[in-house]
């Protein structure tokens, strides 16, 4: 079973032009902030979502760069 949002699985990730993986890398660093800041003052409940939140912020990041080296393209807009 992968770790990570159930929402952001690599085929839906595909799907998304730069600025809306931008809007959810910023949404995932957020969160992950969030995380740490609960964790920090021990209100954190579940530990695992700081990996899945991880991970899900290099999925992005590897999308991006891939795009960046042109190993994917980007979606094409729909006219």
């Amino acid at each position: 079973m992968a770790i990570g949002s159930k929402a952001l699985l690599p085929d839906q990730l595909d799907g998304m032009d730069d600025d809306a993986l931008a809007a959810e890398l910023k949404k995932a660093k957020e969160e992950l902030f969030n995380l740490r800041f609960q964790s920090a003052t021990g209100q954190l409940e579940s530990h695992g979502r700081l990996k899945a939140v991880r991970r899900d912020i290099a999925r992005i990041y590897t999308i991006l760069r891939e795009r960046e080296l042109g190993i994917r393209t980007a979606p094409t807009p729909a006219e």
